[in-house]
């Protein structure tokens, strides 16, 4: 017998994108079994190694320091005190740092991963209030942070624009927002709001936001020769590796990224400076080094969500449907970035008008390049266009949901696509009657329970769909019926292991025990970032066609002595360990069979999505309806949320139990946007102040309430395995939803998050 494994590379297949659905459609209702995460074990154990637990002998630990100005030049900086301190290895500057090319911004080029474009310490410059300016390894972590807080630097500032008003003044229009085009205009929209028999006409703020996974920051680093390997916390392997070959001149083969295990990642685990130091102080100093930042060092070196000024204006006839949809607005941002929040883009969808002018600009001001946030763009841009339609319903004096369902549109409304599908009423009514929507007061200020106010409020949550091209997946099979599928792709968390497994268990007709999917190294077949809520659909394309070519090896090593001989790949599917015919149930052979009449120990095969093409032919979102109860003291201006209910439609889930903790995790997240986050930026210095999450308010249990989860589970017949993604649909809304319940509690319309006591007093 061959112990040999050939491998085949094809594209063609049944599966078409817009053309014809996924075949595993057919079995719908198989998915979804709340399977635990086969991580767990693993996890409570201790026995996962995440990026900073990885032993190497003659390890040595990193330390930084950091800029105090926001910008200017370093006119000295003083180490030798640092260098002369216990155990200290080296002291790295812009002085004696390796000659590295500059990252390039993600999205740029096949290997960019760069979340801003500045060289990493390889000149005096300053770029904002944090910036690294040294490094320092030294034989314990203890003596490296001692050693960086002697490190003393001196600067000449220069004018740096940190006051948002004042960066206001210049706004810069962007050639384009994320690949579409920054302003869309239909008809006449302001000359449409003029004329309406009824308008809102409002501006929403949203403040700076911070990444604080539980998992801080961290890497593993060491060189053998001109080989790099790194042990990451990442959520974009592949563009990590080739972004630093790129940065170290080094051939991409040379790089080797893993990050089985990710703490949280939510936008922010990608490629920062501290990965790129730690780098190329390990080349500096010969040694493998690792380096894990402090909760002020994600502060300071790690960008986040970056704050919002948002107008929605919008007119409407007495019947409440809409003459006139306007968002427009602006953010922050710097010259060495391209990370807009882009805020408007689900105005583009949600609802039927007659005129739209939906544009955002930026502000250019000298600060850390802002990054993606959990629902980038739409979780604070539900917030300002779903608080409009509640007071839009309030003028109207019709319920909010049912404002909602006069503007249902019948296709996508600006780009005329026909939705793939959509259920966002059902999501409505069906939550609706499960919260007890029905006993809400419309007017506010008419419910209370001693000293608190008590009020309902509800919104919509949207999420696009994605899938990214260019995912590739390998499928072993072995002579023992085993099947490990390979691809370079990430599990921060979210059971993307366990989804997968369940899934490919059955798309070949096997045991869930007998999968094994391989993921988080960058060896394996190229796969795609996790972000986007993409990697389920991205992952299930290649899945597709892997499959296929699959199934037609395994035709061809039957040959003529089987009972599937002379079928097509049209003819058959895999199932019950094996390839049977469609019809008759009795032409089947099991794999092991297969295998052990050709000869063969294993079957190796990899293929590779085919091009999104109903992105392009369909409208493709989530969706979901979100309903919250507040309780808020007329005596302290304390809001408690008592009830959450989330109703969504994301087409099919794969695991209920995954889904349903994603689905709770995104809320809780935009309950935190609702109520406590801030980032308290000092204008005067460009300088965040807290730093830490003493002073950042991150929702803790008290401070959220049983959240009850209902969802469709209904398949979109464009996606593969009818599945859209439910990464970040979660926090979107809900922003709006606890907004919309405070006012109908008090009275009071909060339009400029957190939602603090200061506000409602």
């Amino acid at each position: 017998m061959s112990t040999q494994p050939e491998t085949t590379t094809a594209k063609s297949g049944r599966w078409q994108p817009a053309v014809t659905s996924d075949p595993m459609l057919r079995r719908h209702g198989a998915l979804g079994r709340p399977v635990s995460r086969i991580d767990g074990p693993l996890k409570v154990q201790g026995g996962a190694r995440y990026a900073a637990e990885y032993p190497y002998e003659n390890i040595c630990y990193a330390a930084l320091s950091f800029s105090t100005i926001a910008r200017g030049r370093i006119l000295s900086i003083e180490t030798v005190a640092a260098e002369k301190a216990p155990g200290v290895i080296l002291v790295m500057t812009y002085h004696n740092a390796p000659r590295m090319m500059a990252p390039s911004l993600m999205m740029s080029s096949p290997t960019a991963a760069g979340a801003s474009d500045l060289p990493v310490m390889q000149n005096d410059e300053i770029h904002w209030n944090g910036q690294p300016v040294a490094c320092v390894l030294a034989e314990t972590q203890e003596q490296a942070d001692y050693a960086a807080s002697l490190i003393k630097t001196e600067y000449v500032a220069l004018p740096a624009v940190t006051s948002f008003e004042e960066a206001k003044k210049t706004p810069r229009q962007l050639e384009t927002l994320l690949g579409q085009p920054p302003i869309l205009e239909i008809g006449d929209a302001e000359a449409a709001l003029k004329r309406a028999e009824v308008s809102v006409d409002q501006i929403y703020r949203t403040p700076r936001h911070n990444h604080n996974a539980i998992e801080l920051h961290a890497a593993t680093v060491a060189w053998d020769g001109e080989h790099l390997r790194m042990h990451d916390a990442s959520q974009l392997l592949d563009l990590t590796a080739g972004q630093l070959a790129d940065i170290f001149g080094i051939d991409p083969q040379n790089v080797h990224v893993t990050s089985p295990y990710v703490g949280g990642g939510f936008g922010g685990k990608c490629l920062w400076d501290h990965q790129i130091l730690a780098c190329a102080a390990a080349k500096l100093a010969g040694r493998p080094v690792r380096i894990v930042l402090s909760r002020e060092g994600v502060f300071r070196l790690v960008g986040g969500r970056t704050v919002t000024e948002q107008r929605v204006a919008l007119g409407a006839k007495a019947d409440g449907t809409l003459d006139a949809l306007i968002h427009t607005g602006i953010v922050a941002m710097t010259l060495h970035n391209s990370c807009p929040e882009q805020f408007t883009f689900p105005a583009r969808h949600m609802y039927a008008a007659g005129a739209f002018r939906l544009a955002q600009e930026v502000a250019d001001m000298d600060m850390l390049a802002n990054t993606f946030m959990r629902a980038p763009g739409e979780s604070v841009g539900t917030f300002a266009l779903e608080s409009a339609i509640d007071e839009l319903a309030e003028k109207l004096k019709l319920d909010p949901i049912e404002l909602r369902r006069r503007i249902e549109p019948k296709k996508d409304p600006t780009s005329g696509k026909p939705f793939s599908s959509r259920r966002l009423i059902e999501c409505y009514e069906k939550g609706a009657e499960k919260f007890g929507w029905s006993a809400r007061n419309m007017v506010p200020r008419q419910k209370r329970d001693g000293e608190w106010l008590i009020g309902m409020g509800c919104a919509t949550a949207t999420y696009p769909y994605h899938r990214f091209p260019g995912g590739a997946v390998r499928m072993r099979l072995t002579a023992e019926g085993k099947v490990t599928v390979s691809t370079a792709v990430h599990d921060m968390g979210m059971g993307t292991a366990t989804a997968q497994a369940e899934h490919i268990a059955l798309r070949l007709g096997i045991p869930f025990e007998d999968v094994t999917f391989d993921y988080g190294d960058s060896t394996l077949p190229r796969g795609v970032i996790a972000g986007g809520s993409t990697q389920t659909a991205s992952i299930a394309g290649a899945v597709i066609a892997a499959t296929e070519i699959f199934v037609d090896e395994l035709l061809k090593l039957a040959g003529n002595d089987s009972p599937l001989a002379g079928f097509s790949l049209a003819e058959v599917e895999p199932r019950d360990g094996g390839i049977g015919h469609r019809d008759e149930k009795g032409r089947f052979e099991s794999y092991q069979s297969i295998l052990r009449r050709a000869g063969r120990e294993e079957l190796v095969v990899q293929g590779e999505a085919p091009p999104p093409a109903e992105m392009e032919a369909f409208s493709m979102h989530s969706y979901g309806a979100q309903f919250c109860e507040v309780r808020v003291s007329e005596i302290t201006g304390e809001t408690r949320i008592s009830r959450f209910l989330g109703s969504f439609d994301a087409g099919v889930i794969l695991n209920a139990k995954t889904a349903i903790s994603q689905f709770k995790g995104g809320i809780i997240m935009g309950i935190g946007l609702a109520l406590t986050e801030e980032t308290n930026f000092d204008e005067r210095y460009g300088r965040v102040v807290n730093a830490s999450l003493a002073e950042y308010h991150v929702p803790v249990q008290m401070d959220v309430p049983e959240i009850d989860i209902i969802y469709t589970n209904k398949p979109d017949p464009q996606a593969p395995m009818g599945a859209r993604g439910i990464g970040e649909i979660g926090i979107t809304g809900v922003g709006a939803a606890v907004a919309n319940a405070v006012y109908n509690a008090t009275g009071k319309r909060i339009r400029d998050l957190p939602i603090t006591l200061d506000k409602l007093l």
